[in-house]
């Protein structure tokens, strides 16, 4: 799904840059322009990125122990 419609960020990419190591909102907006442009969007990309870097921690909380 396009979370971004102004850069034409999907969801999908949002959670592959996770997956490469963006530990923050932030860091994904700088590195993929995300919600730098109008900003409708920032809410929506910000719950998305957070549930995927908690995802991700739990996963590596999980293959640690």
């Amino acid at each position: 799904m396009y979370v971004c419609i102004c850069k034409g960020i999907t969801d999908g990419q949002l959670r592959q840059a996770v997956d490469n190591g963006a530990s923050s909102f932030r860091e994904i907006a700088q590195t993929t322009g995300c919600s730098t442009q109008c900003g409708q969007c920032a809410c929506t990309a910000k719950s998305l990125v957070e549930s995927a870097i908690a995802e991700v921690q739990g996963a590596n909380l999980y293959h640690a122990a």
